[in-house]
């Protein structure tokens, strides 16, 4: 089993003042899933974590992807009319959010890791009535 990760989680991970930091550290202590990030989402946590709390923050992040923590799932070009619908269809949700729903779709993957509950809890994928949000 899989789980697909938002840019919220990855970011309170590496953020111990966020919110979310506690609740995600101690979810992925227990977890022996496969996580899998959307190569959409890298250039937005990777902006934010520069951003917020520094370049240091940010390598680590990249540091993590090239030891093999996370699988990088790539878009394929049915991919992107897939996220057009959903767009469409959920007008509240942005390109990158899109993009993580389509491959949950396409990977038959129900759980997304994401702190996010508004826009995905909202979501009627098209493999399974709704996604199990983690954590």
């Amino acid at each position: 089993m899989a789980v697909l990760v938002d840019t919220g989680i990855l970011y309170a991970l590496a953020d111990r003042d966020d919110r979310w930091h506690q609740p995600a550290s101690a979810w992925l202590e227990d977890l022996s899933e496969l996580l899998i990030v959307s190569v959409t989402a890298l250039p937005e946590v990777a902006y934010l974590l520069h951003t917020r709390l520094g370049p240091g923050a940010e390598l680590a992040l990249v540091q993590s992807l090239a030891a093999g923590e996370l699988e990088i799932e790539d878009l394929r070009r049915q991919d992107l009319a897939r996220c057009c619908e959903v767009m469409r269809r959920y007008p509240e949700i942005g390109f990158v959010d899109a993009s993580i729903v389509v491959i949950a779709e396409r990977l038959k993957i129900e759980a997304i890791a994401t702190t996010d509950r508004r826009h995905f809890q909202s979501v009627r994928p098209k493999h399974t009535q709704a996604f199990r949000l983690l954590p």
